[in-house]
């Protein structure tokens, strides 16, 4: 057994481990995204021309690396909210870090499967990674948190994204390693120095190109963060103070266009608030303002619960000043991607009976439809995305449409506490107002509750953890990025593209 264990504590494992562990200070809010640059080429250079074991343990070795500090915020949701012991809770996040680190291993034993001589190819590696990330987005409803373009929105790389995305900054990063690698290691070097340069010169020529511009108009926004505790916010002594702490702060912001308040905000079911949201519909409306709110519904036709976003006040489904709010009215948005465990369980028979953790509360959510109309306040045509939504653009372009002028984001973060999770989170969103060239804003529990221009630079921001309002004027854009259209098409298939030549090219 021991035999059998011990080559796989070697030098270039642990390397491969540390170097992994270390790229979460590339990533909000430690935001050091020139570690990338840094550690990728190092990690190329360790796993260049191993055989498929070495290459396969490599690349699992920095995955567990890679997930362990980075996603370690999840940790805290299992902990404080899950009710298990804290043994069963380090476990249950190891395992959770054992399946992501699958895909980076995945992407290591095939790009020295696949090679000629059954050692790691660089170039290969290069597509195997951006299957096996495309792999992560979508199997057991995706988790694609932390790929390696979100580390790049506050470098020189970002102007990429407008072009070919946050994927496609992943992939240049990838490319630039594997050039820069065989720039140290073969004897005639020039082909691989003008890669390089030609790679360097495109990131000039991207800054250069303004894609969408202003169009000089703006809308303002109110952006609330209530600040409730995730421990007391379902109880029902705190429903009441909390649907008039956000009317309240509703009342005093009725100079903005558009007021928006988090995700589940209203800590009742909508057909159990009518009366309440006829009150903020008609105050709203008498004000000439629109407020958007997270709020749960639940179907009796259907009896299925969904996570919401509705419209009230002045907004295409109610009348300016006298109209009446009326349930299941169509100026509203219904989650789709919803978090496996947190809205929904997988194998729920199986797994509900094992612990409290599987049983948290709202759990059991229905989906909305993937295509849904934009919500429109006050004449503003407004694409939503709820939380875990806005980790995967395609939903994005899928519900983007040439009258969509500003995004937005509603979370409740208040499950993860003081971590870095949050501000990933925002790093994101932050990403997505790049690639698709549109300002937006952000309603949050706790925080980050902020709003981003269409650069996918912060305009606003409140402090985390504060019962605050934050009013900001959003400008309005007009033009459309490359990627907005095209999405990730081309560097997926660039990426085949090169498989296939570097295959040729092997057996030749």
């Amino acid at each position: 057994m021991l035999s059998t264990i011990k080559p796989f504590f070697n030098k270039t494992n642990g390397l491969s481990f540390i170097a992994g562990l270390l790229l979460v200070f590339a990533y909000a809010p430690f935001g050091h995204w020139w570690l990338t640059l840094v550690i990728l080429p190092l990690f190329f250079l360790l796993i260049d021309g191993k055989s498929v074991t070495k290459a396969t343990q490599a690349s699992f070795c920095f995955g567990l690396g890679w997930f362990t500090t980075g996603i370690s915020w999840v940790h805290v949701s299992i902990d404080q909210f899950g009710g298990m012991p804290l043994i069963a809770s380090l476990l249950l996040m190891f395992l959770l870090c054992l399946y992501l680190a699958i895909y980076p291993m995945l992407a290591g034993y095939l790009a020295s499967k696949l090679a000629k001589n059954k050692t790691l190819h660089l170039g290969l590696f290069v597509s195997t990674w951006l299957l096996c990330e495309y792999l992560r987005s979508v199997v057991l409803t995706g988790f694609p948190w932390l790929s390696l373009g979100y580390s790049q929105i506050d470098s020189p790389l970002s102007v990429l994204a407008p072009i070919i995305g946050e994927i496609g900054i992943t992939a240049y990063l990838l490319t630039v390693s594997y050039v820069f690698i065989r720039l140290l290691k073969v004897e005639k070097k020039l082909l691989w120095a003008l890669s390089l340069i030609i790679l360097s010169s495109s990131i000039v020529i991207a800054s250069s190109i303004k894609w969408v511009s202003p169009t000089g108009k703006t809308v303002k926004f109110a952006l609330a963060q209530g600040n409730i505790e995730q421990s007391i916010k379902w109880d029902d002594e705190q429903e009441w103070p909390t649907m008039l702490m956000y009317l309240d702060m509703a009342r005093d912001n009725y100079d903005s266009d558009i007021i928006v308040w988090p995700e589940s905000a209203i800590p009742t079911l909508e057909p159990m608030a009518q009366d309440y949201l006829d009150l903020v519909n008609q105050s709203a409306g008498i004000n000439d303002s629109a407020i958007i709110t997270g709020i749960l519904d639940y179907s009796f036709e259907s009896k299925s619960y969904y996570n919401a976003l509705i419209t009230l006040g002045n907004s295409q489904s109610t009348s300016k000043t006298t109209g009446d709010y009326h349930y299941n009215h169509s100026n509203r948005f219904y989650k789709h991607h919803l978090l496996p465990i947190g809205e929904f369980v997988p194998f729920g028979d199986l797994l509900r009976p094992l612990a409290p953790f599987f049983n948290l509360p709202m759990s059991s959510f229905s989906r909305g439809d993937y295509v849904q109309q934009n919500l429109i306040a006050k004449g503003i045509h407004i694409l939503p995305l709820i939380c875990f939504e806005i980790a995967f653009p395609n939903q994005l372009a899928a519900n983007l449409t040439p009258k969509t002028q500003v995004l937005l984001t509603v979370s409740n973060d208040a499950w993860f506490g003081t971590s870095h999770g949050p501000h990933q989170h925002m790093e994101i969103a932050r990403m997505r107002a790049l690639e698709f060239g549109r300002p937006l804003v952000r309603s949050t529990n706790t925080g980050v509750t902020a709003a981003v221009d269409h650069n996918g630079q912060f305009t606003d921001q409140l402090p985390q953890f504060e019962k605050a309002v934050l009013k900001t004027d959003v400008a309005l854009v007009k033009g459309d990025t490359p990627y907005s259209r095209f999405g990730n098409y081309p560097t997926f298939i660039l990426a085949l593209l090169g498989f296939i030549a570097i295959s040729i090219w092997q057996r030749r």
